[in-house]
């Protein structure tokens, strides 16, 4: 935290507590609110999304919270941003399916993995970059 009122990495602890919050809410509605008709396959689907979202939130928040231990912030907010809107994608579009939403969202889900994926490897980047930052010397 900065003197000035600005908290590092903000956006990401509120997206990471927004997540979380909603994966808590979700899958309580997932054990006692989905139609008892659901098949196992869609139940478990259900219990896959909200599994990558607690995950990605929990993830998303700790970039938040070590934000100013690390250099290349620009690059840790991209990260955070892959892997909010990947969780969106994947998750929401499963809850969305698994309440009968239109069968167009099915490609949806891949394309919301590959957008983690995509956030994973610039959290990479964001460490690799930060390290070498880190072992330059002062001057």
């Amino acid at each position: 935290m900065q003197g000035n009122g600005h908290i590092d990495g903000f956006r990401s602890l509120v997206a990471g507590v927004l997540l979380l919050g909603t994966g808590v809410v979700l899958g309580a509605f997932g054990a006692h609110g989905l139609d008892e008709n659901l098949s196992p396959a869609s139940r478990a689907a259900w219990q896959t999304a909200v599994q990558y979202q607690l995950i990605h939130g929990l993830a998303i928040f700790v970039l938040g919270a070590i934000a100013d231990r690390l250099p290349a912030g620009q690059i840790r907010g991209h990260a955070a941003f892959l892997l909010g809107a990947g969780c969106v994608l994947f998750s929401g579009s499963i809850y969305w399916l698994t309440l009968g939403g239109p069968w167009w969202l099915g490609p949806v889900t891949p394309l919301g993995g590959v957008t983690m994926i995509m956030g994973w490897v610039w959290v990479l980047r964001w460490l690799w970059l930060a390290r070498a930052q880190a072992t330059q010397p002062a001057g």
